[in-house]
């Protein structure tokens, strides 16, 4: 008799836990800073009345709002596992910077999408609930975005990130945005994340750094940590076999939800 009980209390737990799935959406965003309203997938865990933390998922570049539901098909069911709410933009090629009107995508994220996803969904409107990362251009942007608005993402992180963008100068359409004459060598001074460092105190921010050693951004990524060893900024960091590829970043992504739910559940 004790084990059927046990045997119908395990089956019930399981159809519990079968039942509670991730909502996928796609969202229209409205704003007066881009040319047009932006898409964006938004996964929220089954809330069952509950709030919580946030993460948004950066881009590469070519890469649209749906590139991270394609590269990890599962991001609902990790959703779910580590209970947060992702949040994946289109970076529009933008490196993540407010270079002309209609491109204006840091302001977009601060002053339209991150008030959105907290008007609209089941989150935890606080610095130290929200993180964000991103692949490659994304991982850029999300250190760009992190540093400088820390008091918006208290984590941050970057997977094969090009953080420091001057080594690159003729790649990606950057000069377009920020130096199409070719003559305005402070622009790249301004705009690359690396030289933000300095701006950063101690426990600002939580933040990764991860590319594999094979990648052609190992070299500025290293640049990068050594930075903020030197600033004194705590911050985990990582080298792996793998270079700019799907497959490092499928994998990759697994820490980075990681490393942030042990940041939102300290």
């Amino acid at each position: 008799m004790l084990r059927r009980l046990s045997l119908i209390v395990a089956m019930l737990v399981a159809l519990f836990q079968a039942t509670r799935a991730a909502v996928v959406d796609t969202v229209l965003v409205a704003t007066d800073h881009l040319d047009t309203p932006m898409k964006v997938v938004v996964i929220t865990p089954d809330a069952r009345g509950e709030k919580f933390p946030t993460v948004y998922l950066l881009n590469g570049y070519t890469g649209d709002y749906a590139s991270w539901t394609k590269l990890r098909r599962d991001l609902d069911r990790l959703a779910d596992q580590y209970g947060m709410v992702i949040v994946n933009p289109d970076g529009r090629d933008s490196w993540y910077w407010d270079s002309r009107k209609g491109m204006e995508m840091e302001s977009f994220f601060v002053e339209d999408l991150v008030p959105y996803i907290d008007s609209h969904f089941p989150t935890i409107p606080q610095a130290d609930k929200r993180a964000i990362s991103g692949l490659s251009m994304g991982g850029h942007g999300a250190m760009w975005l992190g540093i400088r608005h820390h008091d918006i993402w208290g984590s941050a992180a970057s997977m094969s990130g090009g953080v420091d963008i001057r080594p690159f100068k003729t790649r990606w359409k950057m000069a377009s945005l920020i130096d199409p004459d070719g003559t305005n060598q402070q622009a790249w001074e301004t705009h690359t994340a690396i030289n933000l460092i300095p701006t950063l105190a101690k426990g600002d921010l939580n933040i990764l750094v991860d590319c594999g050693v094979d990648d052609f951004f190992i070299e500025v990524n290293r640049d990068f940590h050594r930075a903020l060893l030197e600033a004194g900024i705590d911050h985990d960091y990582i080298e792996r076999p793998g270079a700019h590829t799907q497959t490092y970043w499928r994998n990759s992504v697994l820490y980075h939800l990681l490393f942030f739910h042990e940041v939102f559940n300290k």
